[in-house]
Formats: C-alpha cells, structure tokens, sequence
C-alpha cells in the first residue's frame, strides 16, 4: 500500500470512528479496536479530541495497551497514563519489551515504577537499567537488548540446535552475533548463512568479521544515516570496552527518521513534535506565546530600522509599497539556502572541508538570481511610479540583500551547530531578522542617498 492509500485509509478510519462515537455504539467500537494495530489506534487516538480520545481509550483491549502507550506521542501519552490506576499501569506493561518500557517508564508514578520493579526478575531488572542509562536520542536508548549471541568456535550444526531449544527468536532477527567468553563482539552470523552452509563449518570460519559495531553512545541520527548508507536490517550495539550490548532493528531507524523530519518541520515553528494537536487552549498558547515573543523583538528592530528614515518615506511614498518586495525577495533566497544546509548537515554531508565551496556556489546562485531578478522588479518599479533612479535603487537592494540572504542562510546553521543550538529551531528566526532589518536598511539607505 502507498503512502497515499495509507494516509486515505488514516482519514477513513477517523471519520468512521466519530461517526460510531456520536451514535454510541459500545459493540463497534470495540469490534474495531480489535481489529485494528496498536500503531494505528496510536494514530487514531492522536488525531481524536480529548473527550473522544478518552472515550475510545476506555475500550482499548488491556493486552494492546502497553503497545499503544509506546506508539502514542509524550504529551498523549502522559495524559493517558494520567486517566490510569496503578494495577492498570502493571497489568499495560508487564508484556512489554525492556527497550519499550524503558521508553515510557519515567512518565509513570513513582509508586508504581516501584512495584513494577519489584516483580521484575533481577536479570530483566538489570536490562531495564542499562536501558535507562543511555540517552533515548543515543544507539544505547534505541537498541534492543534481545540479541542472540553465539561463540566462534560452535559448529553451525550446534547452533541451529540451540536454536531450536530456544523455540523462538527475537523478532527482526537477520543477524546472530558472535562473541568471545567476555562478550566482545566479533562478527555477525546471517542466519541465511547459517542455513544453507554446510552444518559441520564451524562459525568462526563463515561468520562475517568486517562488520563495524555501532557504539552506544552514537547519535540517533548517526545511526540512521549508517543504516541507510548500507542498507542495513539490523546492527550491533556495543559500549566503549567492545561488549555487546544489544541490536538495533530497522523498525527503530524509521521511526527515528520520522520523528528528526517531525522535528525539524515542528521547530521552524517554535514548536514540539511530541505536543498534543488537541492540547488544552491554555496549554498550547503558554508554548507558542513564546516564540511569538521572540519574533515580536524582531518584528519590533525591522521597525526601528524603518522608523530610522520616515522623512525619507515621507517625500517618496513609493518607498513603502516597494519595501516588503526587497524583503520577501531575501527572506525566501535566504530560507533556500538555509534548508539547503539543514538538510545537508542531518545528513553529515556538510563539513568545515566542503562548507566554503558550498558558501562560494550559495552566493554565486544568488548573485545570478539577484541580477535576474533586479531587473525584473526595476523594471516593474520604473513603468508602475515612473522613475528610473527608483528602479535602479530597488534593483540594487534586490540583489545586495539576495547576496546577504545566501551568506546568512549558509552560515547561521553552521554557527548555531557549533555553539550546541538546534539550526532548525533558531535558523529562521536568525535569517528572518537578517533579511528583513538589513533588507529594509539597504533599501532605504540607497534612497536616501540617490532618491531624496
């Protein structure tokens, strides 16, 4: 099914279950419920009303609970588990795999982390702590800690029969891995491998030796490029002594790609992707007031920059319809070039080797642009008010700020990433400031001077 299908089918789904809702129909709803993936009642419930969404909630099977507890975003989940009683809480979580667990448990009561701890068996206990002592956006808070792990010196006959003594295998399970006594990590056995070789071959002789373990202090999105770049289904999990760890599975890739291109498109807003799209009135106007807060301050310095020439504004009226024009004109070349370098740096494609080729190719483009365009725009300035300086002023603010636009946007996210701040997030409010105060300086500046 394409993405479209799925998105279609998303909107049905929706729409069926607030048909069922203002009828009241108890049997459908669970009747669908129980049809339905805990990830698709996730979404179900995300795209709900509050009201609706504790309706449909209350008949959600208790099996599927702990599942669509993960799947939901924070602010949801949190006010789901906030509608829950603590034998509720154990009875949703006590199915649920240590990495998951790991992922919702800090949002739980303490008393009931407590119990929960408590009926843990030591070894699962143990697991769920080493989960926890790595930062969720790291490889150790991604991975799961079910790897199948085997010795070099076993015979492939040997390890298909432990295998079977096992009776099953962790799911998404391509690769074993092979380790010494101590638990270093050595190489990886392609169940295919183990499959179709000959039972006899001793596994040191058919595992594969060149495949790097990722540490568990990488980056989330460090490990997704690596994922992509070699196509991988899964990969090993190490901490800094070379000690298995864990794996990471493809399933834990997609949605930490879903949720860095969440958060980039969310935070050119000023805002979260965890927060609920049906949070409190209150709620969701303390969060955005303050970006507008902060964009008001930048609103607030363009306008003391014009203010800085109203005779000149005064004597040539022209100025002020022609003035959102320059400004526009940089604001997008600029928002070109600084997704341009977000986009690139997500990916690692950007470094202090290759950024001023890429600096020097921004400017060139929009120095091509600007021409282009001043002409155009010059034009249209000299036929609409009749003036030829006019239009020659306005062109050469076109392109001076198109010039500027380029520098700011290929050097803000670089500057911002190296003093530790997010480029998505502060990009635009930096470039937006740039392009509209020197936008409106330049402009006004060369009237000033040639015009009045």
């Amino acid at each position: 099914m394409g993405a479209a299908e799925n998105i279609e089918e998303q909107k049905d789904t929706l729409q069926l279950f607030i048909h069922i809702l203002q009828q009241g129909d108890i049997d459908q709803i669970e009747h669908q419920l129980e049809e339905m993936h805990p990830a698709e009642i996730a979404h179900l419930l995300e795209s709900l009303p509050t009201d609706q969404r504790h309706a449909v909630w209350e008949h959600v099977p208790a099996e599927m609970e702990g599942e669509v507890l993960t799947n939901v975003n924070e602010d949801v989940r949190a006010a789901l588990i906030e509608r829950m009683d603590s034998s509720q809480l154990l009875a949703a979580t006590e199915t649920l795999d240590t990495d998951d667990l790991a992922d919702i448990l800090p949002e739980m009561p303490q008393d009931v982390i407590q119990e929960l701890l408590l009926t843990m068996e030591q070894q699962d206990r143990d697991r769920l702590r080493s989960a926890l002592s790595f930062d969720e956006d790291s490889a150790g808070g991604l991975m799961n800690l079910d790897a199948v792990m085997v010795r070099a010196g076993l015979s492939l006959d040997v390890v298909q029969r432990y295998l079977r003594r096992r009776g099953e295998i962790p799911e998404g399970t391509d690769n074993l891995y092979v380790v010494d006594r101590e638990n270093h990590y050595i190489g990886s056995l392609p169940l295919i491998t183990l499959l179709t070789r000959d039972p006899s071959e001793l596994v040191e002789d058919v595992m594969l030796k060149g495949e790097e373990a990722i540490s568990a202090e990488t980056p989330a999105r460090d490990v997704a490029l690596r994922f992509k770049q070699r196509d991988l289904i899964s990969a090993p999990v190490v901490d800094v002594n070379g000690i298995l760890l864990g794996r990471i599975t493809i399933d834990d890739v997609v949605d930490v790609i879903i949720d860095d291109a969440e958060h980039s498109l969310m935070s050119m807003a000023g805002m979260n992707e965890e927060e609920d799209m049906f949070a409190p009135i209150i709620t969701s106007t303390k969060r955005r007031a303050i970006w507008l807060g902060i964009n008001l301050l930048t609103a607030l310095l363009a306008a003391w920059v014009i203010g800085q020439f109203e005779n000149t504004i005064q004597k040539l009226v022209a100025l002020a319809v022609l003035m959102p024009i320059v400004t526009s004109m940089g604001g997008i070349a600029g928002t070109q070039t600084l997704t341009l370098m977000i986009r690139g740096i997500a990916l690692g494609q950007i470094s202090s080797s290759n950024a001023r080729r890429l600096l020097n190719k921004e400017i060139w483009v929009s120095a091509w642009n600007g021409l282009l365009w001043a002409v155009v725009i010059g034009s249209i300035a000299y036929f609409w008010f009749g003036n030829s300086k006019l239009g020659l002023v306005i062109g050469a603010a076109i392109i001076l700020n198109l010039l500027l636009a380029a520098l700011a946007g290929a050097t803000v996210p670089l500057l911002l990433r190296r003093i530790g701040a997010d480029p998505a997030l502060g990009g635009s409010v930096v470039l937006t400031t740039i392009t509209d105060v020197m936008g409106f300086f330049m402009f006004l500046g060369l009237a000033t001077i040639f015009l009045i």
